[in-house]
């Protein structure tokens, strides 16, 4: 027998245990579809509320879990319920921040740190290779020296960038996106000069320095001083070019001193203008640009294109003393400070900032210092519990070993214990198996009634032990391998005419035995999956 017969039987459509990974389940989906835009919602976790919160008052929330606990599946319920909360009350809208693709924030530092490393070592000089006492070269891990060198800073800046790219898209698209173009037409003057300046600093998009432009006609804002001194460049040469014409055809006589005077002052004025547009200006602009490139660290944009950018605002806005040309953390959040105020009035009352696959980037590989490296910038509660910004750290658990190793000044400054912490994100049997029971109603045919999960396993395996046999798993996504191994080394031990559609009890115990050893062996790391 195989899978395939063995749901015919049952009338399920889908494997329901296929799935280890919630972002490519179809399970996952399809339980979306059946819940009325809540993804799965009879398998949210008992700390799914805690975690939300209102979503009408975003706030923060810190959870460590282990590997297939479940976090990528809260990250897309949290995802879905804001969704919903956005559409029945589009007055108290929040905007979404996915921080979770973490590899181009930390490829860019590090392609950073090897330019300036590569800039401040002499000519012609090699770098020797430390060497152990047995004399074998010894080499810093790839990228270790990024970890060390993290900042809140950069962690704001990227964060930032991620919301204005996003929001500059959707107001690009022109209805040419699935999200919706926000309506820029209210926006009061200020929060559109704000929002030109984010664009201009912090748009990852392919062509930023063309989107300034095309924002700046698109938000109905006057033109920069740029504009005006390249006109009076321009007319500039107009009077000189006229007195010569006009010297020449006229008649010549004592006036030619006079006339030469003139032609000079008007000279002197065309190639003073010419002078501020070509050389001041444009040194001035470069020099702002090569500092913001400097700070602004996980950006990938090169110093032609913010210096261009940068060319589309204001004298005003260009003022060093409110860009983040320092390290000072006080502007950046002032920058998060002119994000709010843009997005307030688009209509959105608050941030949601989603953290997610912390362990996962290239240069992280799940080591837990470098993790730890990656993520204390950003345990402080000045930057955690600010107005109308909620951030949900979705955290691998080897963290939370390592917030109880750390001394009482880190706890002053996190405050946890105003973070709504969730110290372990675990599942009892009882609510495992109500997630498989979900799962596999959720892929029964249609127009079919619900059936039980116990049903599936032969009469003297009951309820009970099969929520005992879940509890050995402790995760989702073991529970799931544990059902899947016993359909399927049922099928493959019976032929299809036997007709025997029910796991026997020794086989699921005999299963039960092998997961919960390798679940084990799993958590003490000498077993890759």
């Amino acid at each position: 027998m195989n899978l395939s017969q063995f749901f015919e039987h049952w009338k399920i459509v889908e494997n329901p245990f296929r799935g280890e990974e919630a972002r490519n389940d179809a399970v996952f989906a399809r339980m979306s579809a059946l819940t009325t835009g809540d993804p799965a919602a009879a398998a949210l976790h008992s700390d799914f509320e805690k975690v939300l919160g209102d979503p009408a008052r975003p706030s923060t929330a810190i959870v460590f879990g282990e590997k297939g606990s479940g976090k990528t599946a809260m990250r897309l319920q949290i995802e879905a319920r804001i969704a919903r909360h956005n559409r029945e009350s589009p007055d108290q809208r929040m905007f979404v921040v996915l921080y979770d693709d973490l590899n181009g924030f930390l490829d860019r530092l590090q392609s950073r740190a090897a330019r300036h490393a590569d800039a401040a070592r002499p000519a012609r000089t090699k770098p020797r290779p430390a060497r152990s006492r047995n004399g074998a070269e010894q080499r810093e891990p790839d990228g270790a020296e990024v970890f060390k060198r993290i900042r809140l800073v950069d962690h704001i800046d990227a964060i930032v960038s991620t919301g204005v790219t996003r929001l500059v898209t959707a107001l690009m698209s022109r209805g040419r996106s699935d999200e919706p173009a926000p309506d820029v037409h209210g926006l009061e003057l200020a929060a559109r000069r704000d929002l030109l300046l984010l664009q201009a600093l912090y748009d990852a998009g392919e062509h930023a320095d063309e989107r300034t432009r095309r924002l700046r006609r698109l938000l109905h804002l006057p033109p920069p001083p740029a504009v005006m001194w390249t006109v009076l460049v321009v007319l500039g040469a107009i009077p000189p070019v006229a007195f010569v014409v006009w010297s020449i055809f006229s008649p010549q006589g004592a006036q030619d001193l006079w006339r030469l005077v003139v032609l000079l002052v008007l000279l002197g004025l065309w190639f003073g203008v010419l002078i501020r547009r070509l050389v001041v200006d444009r040194f001035r602009v470069r020099s702002l640009a090569r500092r913001l490139q400097r700070q602004l660290r996980v950006l990938d944009r090169p110093e032609r294109s913010l210096a261009r950018a940068l060319d589309a605002l204001s004298s005003r806005d260009r003022d060093a003393e409110v860009l983040p040309v320092t390290e000072s953390e006080d502007i950046r959040y002032a920058m998060l400070a002119r994000l709010r105020r843009v997005l307030a009035g688009l209509g959105y009352a608050g941030i949601v900032v989603i953290v997610d696959r912390v362990d996962e980037p290239r240069l992280v590989a799940g080591d837990a210092e470098r993790m730890r490296q990656l993520i204390w910038p950003m345990m402080s509660n000045k930057f955690l519990q600010q107005d109308a910004i909620g951030f949900k750290l979705l955290l691998p658990i080897e963290l939370r070993y390592a917030v109880f190793k750390e001394s009482s000044g880190f706890f002053q400054e996190a405050r946890l214990d105003k973070q709504n912490m969730i110290e372990r994100l675990s599942w009892t049997g009882a609510t495992l198996y109500d997630l498989c029971a979900a799962r596999l109603n959720a892929c029964r045919a249609e127009g079919e009634p619900p059936i039980s999960l116990a049903a599936m396993f032969d009469e003297d395996v009951t309820r009970q032990d099969l929520i005992d046999a879940l509890e050995q798993m402790h995760q989702p996504r073991d529970a799931f391998k544990f059902l899947y191994r016993c359909f399927s080394e049922h099928c493959a031990g019976v032929p299809a005419e036997s007709g025997q559609y029910r796991v026997p009890r020794l086989l699921m115990e005999t299963v039960r035995r092998q997961e919960a050893e390798r679940v084990q062996q799993l958590h003490r790391g000498i077993r890759p999956a």
